[in-house]
């Protein structure tokens, strides 16, 4: 769906570690001013059509005070013409006076109102700006929950979606800026020659005398200045990185831990210098190209004085129509500037506003389906028939051919070395992913059939990388749910179950203390603290499906064991699913999944998979072979202290237990 990327520019002219930072750089470099021209307009339809959405009021303000202070432009410089024509004409000098007066006070109302209407534009503008940024924030993340949960798996969609999440809302405020400067100037352009072709048919080709040279040395400067903001805008949001990891809470203890503080200072150091260099060098060449921009500017403003003086001395125009026309020349050449300086600042703006309309096309193309049918019960069965599954990019299937049934209240350990494929299954019984091929159900209805708002409902998932929400303790276990009673039974029930109760009881500020020392009376937790609250969370919920993925990866041996217990306890008539490396506990499962390489290998209760040999058998004994060596030793050790007489460390020597 996404355009193929050029990210880089040239190795002699980009700073070592700058690639991935550069995404349009090399576009914009490249790019020559009519190419840049012919693309706008579009881009520009398109931005007006969100500004409508935006703020409809305020863009019709904008587009009306930006052409109606134009056409007073040309409103003064004809009134410039009765002003000059009624003062050069002969006479006394007061009646030349009376007579100019009117043009004099037109010029003044127009120069008056066109003025009103800039702060009208400029004063609209700051109006529409927060509600447009607003308004692409918003339509950002609404789209973003929405999407399947597999597009973040996929490379490319994650790279646009932090593209376009750190970049369009800046972009469309760019863009819109630029916008309006380079449709002034197109408006300036077109009122200044349309009243030119008025006064005198000469006058309009003279304007494009004068304004083509000064047109081609703004580009020049404007194209000059933009390629080392091109070429070093990577390399600054390089350095924020850098200046964001440096000063960031979660990053603070590694880089004091690692010493990386003199190494991130000198990768910044590297970049400040290489943007640096390159400023120093364009200004150099800015002043270069400034010299001969104006030289041939003037060249030909020059020319065009000398035909205009050419054609008085003649008597083939009037002294008022030209001075009229050095007026309208000077404004057009002013406009012309304007004109090029923002064509150039919008172009990038437009890039990045291109990967804003495409990702919105590629989410809304993304978004998870969803059925209307209802299982008959809040307690289901679920069936996977020959499912299979594959990452995006990935060579090789993470799931192949499984086919399992989990029925209410049964509890089923699933297990399995690294990369064998538990948490992409877990994750396909609880919906989040859509398999490639097969078939899974909910009590016989499809998943493709199913409500998804209703499935979400009925199903809870700890994940082995759950979310650390920065929200009060209560929140964290309630989130997506309101407490239905004050004080909250369902809140209290799941706080015994899982062991957060415990936790709850050591805050300072109970189920209402924060969890974020980064907030004024905020607090952390350690690894097993945040694991309770993260099983309670799930419990809360009363799921029809409880899916828990490494649910003890940070806890001890006697809270691993709890956790255990609790999860065959709390099955009741829920269906569980358990996902752990971790040994010890999934003798209490029902049956026990072994996946290896995405396939299922085995199923059965521990009994059954240890007299059968296998993977589970072969897993099982090398967790179980240290604590088996540690409790031989303790007891050989034993054995020969009181075989020799000596008593136990820490024991005293108690006849009883020798009798015994």
């Amino acid at each position: 769906m996404y355009p193929e990327e050029r990210e880089t520019f040239e190795p002699a002219k980009i700073a070592p570690g700058v690639e991935a930072w550069t995404t349009h750089d090399e576009a914009v470099r490249t790019a020559g001013f009519w190419v840049v021209v012919r693309k706008l307009p579009k881009v520009y339809g398109r931005l007006l059509r969100e500004c409508f959405r935006a703020g409809p009021m305020n863009t019709v303000a904008i587009i009306g005070g930006v052409t109606s202070a134009e056409i007073l432009t040309a409103v003064g410089l004809l009134a410039t013409t009765d002003v000059l024509s009624s003062l050069l004409t002969a006479g006394p000098t007061p009646e030349r006076v009376r007579a100019a007066a009117p043009g004099l006070a037109l010029m003044l109302i127009a120069l008056v109102v066109r003025a009103g209407l800039r702060e009208i534009v400029d004063w609209q503008r700051s109006r529409l700006v927060p509600k447009l940024q607003l308004a692409i924030r918003t339509r950002l993340l609404t789209l973003t929950t929405a999407v399947e949960l597999v597009a973040f798996d996929d490379r490319r969609f994650r790279d646009v979606l932090h593209r376009v999440r750190d970049r369009s809302p800046d972009a469309v405020t760019g863009l819109l800026f630029s916008g309006l400067e380079t449709v002034a100037g197109v408006f300036g352009l077109v009122a200044v020659g349309g009243v030119l072709t008025v006064l005198h048919p000469v006058l309009l080709p003279l304007m494009v005398v004068a304004v083509v040279p000064s047109w081609f040395a703004s580009v020049l400067a404007a194209r000059l200045v933009y390629n080392v903001y091109a070429e070093t805008s990577g390399p600054q949001r390089r350095m924020d990185t850098f200046a964001d990891l440096m000063s960031d809470r979660r990053s603070a203890a590694e880089i004091r831990a690692y010493a990386m503080g003199a190494y991130l200072l000198e990768r910044f150091g590297a970049l400040a210098r290489y943007v640096r260099d390159a400023q120093l060098t364009s200004e150099n060449a800015q002043a270069r190209s400034q010299v001969f921009g104006m030289a041939l500017s003037g060249a030909g403003v020059g020319l065009v004085y000398v035909v205009l003086l050419i054609l008085l001395n003649v008597g083939a125009m009037q002294l008022a129509v030209a001075g009229t026309a050095a007026v309208a020349i000077r404004t057009a050449l002013s406009a012309m500037r304007g004109f090029s300086a923002s064509t150039n600042v919008a172009y990038e703006n437009a890039l990045f506003y291109q990967d804003y309309v495409d990702f919105v096309r590629e989410a809304e193309h993304r978004q998870e389906s969803s059925g209307n049918s209802i299982p008959y019960s809040d307690r289901f069965t679920v069936a996977l028939r020959n499912v299979s599954f594959t990452y995006p990019s990935a060579a090789t299937p993470a799931l192949r051919g499984i086919s399992l049934d989990i029925a209410p209240g049964e509890v089923v350990a699933v297990v399995g070395g690294n990369g064998a494929g538990k948490s992409t299954l877990a994750r396909i019984i609880a919906g989040l992913y859509r398999p490639d091929s097969g078939r899974v159900s909910y009590s016989g209805v499809p998943i493709e059939q199913v409500d998804r708002r209703w499935l979400r409902d009925r199903i809870a998932v700890v994940a082995q990388d759950f979310t650390r929400w920065p929200f009060s303790a209560r929140e964290n276990i309630t989130i997506g749910r309101a407490p239905n009673t004050e004080p909250d039974v369902r809140l209290r029930q799941a706080c015994l179950a899982s062991g957060a109760a415990e936790v709850l009881a050591r805050l300072p500020d109970g189920p209402d203390t924060m969890l974020d020392p980064s907030y004024v009376g905020g607090t952390d937790l350690s690894g097993g603290q945040w694991q309770r609250i993260a099983i309670a969370r799930s419990l809360y919920r009363n799921p029809g499906l409880l899916i828990v993925d490494e649910p003890t990866a940070a806890l001890d041996a006697p809270a691993e064991r709890m956790i255990f217990d609790m999860i065959r306890a709390e099955a009741g008539g829920r269906a569980v699913v358990l996902i752990t490396h971790r040994l010890s506990g999934v003798s209490l499962a029902d049956r026990i999944v072994v996946l290896d390489r995405g396939r299922m290998v085995d199923c059965g209760t521990h009994a059954e998979l240890m007299r059968r040999g296998g993977i589970y058998h072969d897993f099982y004994r090398l967790q179980a072979e240290p604590y088996e060596d540690r409790m031989w030793n303790a007891g050989t050790e034993a054995l020969s202290r009181n075989s020799s007489g000596d008593p136990s460390p820490g024991r005293a020597v108690n006849t009883d237990d020798a009798a015994g």
